[in-house]
């Protein structure tokens, strides 16, 4: 099982001794290089987000620009995750890792070609919408993920290959620092970046897995896509992951247009937040995998969204440091978000399976498939809250000069998002009322609602 070109035909995670004796050590290797990858292709994703930075008045640019450009890279991003999610199952996680990898030179390559003055609009936002196959890294990378770790570590397992794709955000935005700080040009860090593409597919070759029993399950997308609670997490998922990539877009240019500040200002802050928003991620798994992903989540939206309303008074107040400090708090609860919501998602399929009369191993092979197919779509309809953040962010900016009033709408999304998740994975039925069935967690045994029609639960 250590040649990383081989498949792996028989793989029983939830086997404790298979675990120890072997399984532990490759789904560590297999994580740290989909990790990796992931990365990068995060990094690529949002390298708009930064380069717009160095596009100056030389440019002939408006916010509004800036913004649809990097709405339209996010959009991409998003719908590119639902076939990434089948070609998992199509090819294999290994060789579609290795694959997906390389496909970020092209990318990378032609915004190194066009990205001076005199370019038109237009050209910059068909080479930016090639950026977009960067989003779909995520979905593929944690759909493989998934199938490599037992239930009891799939929310620290999750965690870390999203978190640590995620930073690759703050770190293309400190490489912009950098750079810009040295006085180099937006060529010099895509320059950076080809060179790390090769190696992380190089080494994705070289080492990587296939797991065997996940290949050519295409049907467990259709099956998935058919149940209720994969559009119900898609929905949180758009006031978690939507925020963070979204908000990671658009800080540096809510920090120049409507505070003022230079390109060199707002590339030292605007690293902090998707920082500590991708390394709270995994925390969020952990809290969930301990506390119950449902609970974490409600509360969770609870304080994004008491952040908001303190990000509408700074806006209104004209209070950069206010602001900036908020934000900041912002990021790291949409960190937290994305590790608890992602952790609920093999629960709510594990409890399924025991619904319907499965046990043991049959029942942690139905979770682990319909789960793995769930987290591409809805990783790519929660990235459209990405979309969604900057196309609103443009609208206030053309509309009132400053981006409060896409807040305030930012704010009735979370409370929505705070009464879905209450009653669809919290609220006990009120008692002697008819229709209702109660299931438990396996992991926790945690008590939660279900509808006549589904039977299914969250996760704890």
């Amino acid at each position: 099982m250590a040649g990383g070109r081989r498949w792996i035909e028989n793989w029983d995670p939830e086997d404790e001794d298979f675990w120890e004796r072997e399984g532990k050590r490759v789904a560590r290797r297999n994580l740290v290089l989909s990790v990796l990858c992931e990365h990068i292709g995060f990094s690529v994703w949002t390298l708009w987000s930064v380069l717009v930075l160095f596009m100056g008045p030389e440019y002939g640019l408006t916010p509004a620009d800036k913004f649809l450009l990097t709405s339209l890279v996010t959009l991409v991003g998003a719908v590119v995750r639902v076939p990434y999610t089948f070609a998992v199952a199509l090819l294999g996680g290994r060789n579609w890792t290795v694959l997906s990898a390389g496909l970020l030179l092209v990318p990378t390559v032609a915004a190194f070609v066009v990205m001076e003055p005199g370019t038109s609009f237009s050209t910059f936002l068909w080479v930016g919408l090639l950026a977009g196959i960067g989003g779909g890294n995520f979905a593929s990378s944690m759909t493989n993920i998934n199938a490599f770790f037992p239930l009891r570590k799939k929310g620290w397992a999750l965690g870390l290959n999203a978190g640590g794709g995620n930073i690759g955000v703050p770190v293309i935005q400190l490489a912009a620092l950098g750079v810009i700080g040295a006085g180099g040009g937006p060529r010099l860090l895509l320059g950076i970046y080809i060179p790390l593409i090769v190696v992380a597919t190089v080494l994705a070759a070289l080492f990587m897995d296939n797991i065997a029993s996940v290949r050519n399950d295409t049907g467990a997308a259709k099956e998935a896509a058919k149940d209720a609670h994969t559009w119900i997490m898609s929905f949180l998922y758009i006031g978690t992951f939507g925020s963070f990539i979204g908000y990671s877009f658009a800080f540096g240019q809510v920090l120049t247009s409507q505070f003022g500040r230079t390109p060199l200002q707002a590339a030292c802050l605007t690293f902090i937040g998707p920082l500590l928003g991708s390394l709270s991620r995994p925390v969020g798994g952990r809290l969930a995998d301990r506390y119950g992903g449902a609970r974490i989540t409600l509360w969770n939206f609870v304080a994004m969204a008491a952040a908001t309303a303190l990000l509408v008074v700074a806006g209104r107040r004209d209070s950069l440091p206010l602001f900036v400090a908020v934000f900041v708090v912002l990021f790291t609860l949409s960190g937290l978000g994305n590790g608890s919501t992602y952790r609920m998602i093999p629960g709510i399929f594990q409890a399924q399976a025991l619904a319907r009369g499965l046990r043991g191993a049959q029942a942690a092979a139905h979770g682990r498939r319909l789960s793995g197919a769930s987290m591409g779509l809805i990783g790519a309809v929660g990235t459209l809250g990405g979309v969604g953040i900057n196309l609103a962010f443009r609208q206030s900016f053309l509309s009132h000069g400053s981006g409060t009033g896409a807040f305030v709408a930012f704010l009735a999304f979370y409370g929505v998002a705070v009464a879905v998740t209450w009653a669809v994975y919290l609220r006990r039925p009120a008692e002697g009322v008819p229709g209702r069935d109660m299931a438990h967690d396996v992991t926790h045994g945690v008590t939660l609602e279900t509808s006549r029609r589904t039977k299914a639960v969250t996760h704890s």
